[in-house]
């Protein structure tokens, strides 16, 4: 009875130690759980929703990521507008991308709540270095993005957000 009892408790002690390490793993090289911390993305994204960002994607434009931040100790979740190389200008409310005009369908619930004459977006224009991205929050008038801190260094990007996990409502693929 003693062996038999010593056998099983080595098995569930190997299974254990087993999943953990899958567990590591996964956390550090394939995905990761995010909570979203203030309002940059909404309503994209509000406080506290809970997320899966997967660290093995290429990132393209229109992509919300999740980088480390380049003017805190925090990390951030906005859009990517520009790639490098890209020449990325705001004119009018109106976004264009290496001289083309780029749809932004995810800003039309915030361009509902300002009057006719405001615009959601300040004009500007820059150009993306190289290795760099710069990105942008939904929440245009209530963000802290590349608009303010510059551009984001690809090696600071955690990953992608691929899945809304909570609220359980709103659970789901985000675009």
């Amino acid at each position: 009875m003693k062996k038999s009892i010593k056998k099983e408790i080595l098995s569930w002690t190997k299974t254990i130690i087993f999943a953990v390490v899958v567990a590591f793993i996964c956390r550090k090289f394939i995905f990761a759980p995010i909570t979203v911390q203030g309002v940059s993305m909404m309503p994209t994204f509000e406080e506290n929703n809970k997320l899966i960002v997967s660290k093995l994607t290429r990132i393209d434009r229109s992509d919300m990521v999740v980088f480390h931040s380049p003017i805190s100790n925090e990390d951030f979740i906005k859009r990517v507008i520009g790639l490098p190389g890209d020449h990325v200008e705001m004119k009018n409310d109106q976004l264009l991308i290496n001289g083309e005009l780029y749809k932004e369908p995810y800003l039309q619930e915030n361009k509902k709540n300002i009057s006719l004459t405001e615009t959601l977006t300040e004009d500007f224009q820059v150009d993306v270095p190289k290795n760099y991205l710069f990105v942008m929050g939904d929440n245009r008038r209530h963000s802290n993005d590349s608009r303010k801190f510059g551009f984001i260094h690809k090696d600071s990007i955690i990953g992608e957000v691929k899945l809304r996990f909570f609220p359980i409502q709103k659970i789901g693929f985000p675009k």
